[in-house]
């Protein structure tokens, strides 16, 4: 078990290796193993300084930490769909904020996804696939960091020199240098990459962003038990009839051992109801339609891509207060009870029209519904049986969970 973990650490540092390129002095020139391990704990340190600091922030009141909260597997700590934020902290934004944790494994973005359960026919186009953000739009940590540093409602700065400036009054200059150099210190531009660098080599850190210390973690090392419900549950998720949920959100292990993401990183059109909280919405003629924009626009003109969103991990989802892209539902049974009951009871989900049809899939234009997913359970019809009963839905809330992490099994 401790060989395994310094091998995990020693990948960690190595891949942190990696990064240096673009920040270090010795860019260019062999380091030593000395030298890697040193310049990836500089960048952890500067990079978990940073996170939690509010000062890089445009109100000088917003820190990475304020929507991203450690003890809620960094992701908000209130029950509001869009967080606020920008120079005045008023500023609403478009989407419920994801967690940050278990992100290392997320493919970079395709539109073409080859890979099958078995790792043996790769014929089947599993479709748009992977990205680190809702609608897949960057790849790398350090682009993500970009995203809410220069965001008009996130932390509200105008400039990556505005971001370098806040990075300097904060007292950071001494860790850039150590880590970019003496001479790049004056440069807006190092300042700032060393800045979303130092982020991203934080966000590597397994201990604290992917720990793997879920109960559930626990039973696949033997190590505990799931109880009488927690095992209904489990049946219940991986069943093809009904929750279905592995499809999308896979609980086996890897062919090679490694622990289950509890997601397929796909990209997939869920017809979630239109959240009328979210101020954007107030505008008739406005859609959040993911994969196609706003926030993402080389795809706009890609007209059955409109609608989807990636599919996160449930890994820590028991701690979540919003769930889905916009943040609509705000309990893990109503989350799950929406799979089931989507189709057989819509009127249970969606608002009337005028003529007193249920308006499904309210939030996505008339056209963007051909790409509503039509799989288990959402393939029954109005007046079914939804495929779980309450009871059932219970357990299977039961078994998610099992997927916080800092589980301690007892002796």
């Amino acid at each position: 078990m401790q060989s395994k973990s310094r091998t995990r650490q020693w990948v960690e540092i190595c891949a942190a290796a990696l990064l240096l390129t673009m920040t270090s002095v010795h860019a260019g020139q062999a380091l030593s193993r000395a030298d890697v391990r040193r310049q990836a704990q500089a960048l952890t340190a500067l990079g978990k300084a940073l996170f939690f600091d509010p000062s890089l922030s445009a109100s000088g009141m917003m820190a990475c930490s304020s929507c991203h909260d450690p003890n809620h597997a960094f992701a908000p700590t209130n029950d509001r769909a869009v967080q606020l934020g920008g120079g005045d902290l008023h500023q609403p934004g478009l989407r419920a904020v994801p967690s940050l944790k278990y992100l290392q494994a997320v493919p970079p973005f395709t539109e073409h996804f080859f890979e099958s359960e078995d790792e043996a026919d790769e014929s089947v186009d599993n479709g748009p696939t992977g990205g680190l953000t809702w609608d897949g739009r960057v790849d790398r940590g350090w682009e993500q960091a970009r995203i809410p540093l220069l965001s008009d409602f996130e932390m509200g700065n105008k400039s990556e020199a505005e971001v370098a400036r806040h990075v300097l009054a904060a007292g950071y200059g001494e860790a850039i240098t150590d880590i970019a150099g003496p001479k790049d210190i004056s440069d807006p531009a190092i300042v700032f990459r060393t800045a979303v660098k130092a982020l991203e080599v934080f966000q590597q850190d397994y201990r604290t962003f992917y720990p793997y210390s879920s109960k559930y973690d626990a039973v696949l090392a033997g190590k505990a038990k799931l109880t009488a419900q927690e095992a209904r549950g489990l049946d219940l998720f991986n069943a093809p009839d009904k929750g279905n949920c592995a499809s999308c959100h896979v609980s086996q292990r890897g062919n090679d051992g490694t622990p289950p993401q509890f997601t397929d990183y796909g990209l997939i059109a869920i017809g979630v109801p239109r959240n009328r909280d979210i101020p954007a919405n107030k505008d008739p003629a406005f859609y959040d339609l993911g994969l196609c924009g706003p926030l993402r626009t080389d795809f706009s003109a890609h007209e059955d891509y409109c609608g989807l969103f990636r599919t996160p991990t449930l890994r820590n989802v028991a701690l979540r207060k919003t769930f889905f892209h916009n943040g609509d539902v705000h309990s893990l049974r109503d989350a799950v009870r929406f799979y089931v009951e989507r189709e057989t009871h819509p009127e249970r989900w969606y608002p009337r029209k005028p003529d007193g049809s249920v308006d499904k899939y309210d939030d996505l234009p008339e056209a963007a519904k051909a790409n509503i997913n039509t799989d288990p359970p959402f393939d029954r019809k109005t007046g079914d049986q939804p495929a779980l009963s309450p009871a059932e839905i219970d357990d299977v809330v039961a078994f998610l969970g099992t997927l916080t992490d800092g589980y301690e099994p007892s002796e």
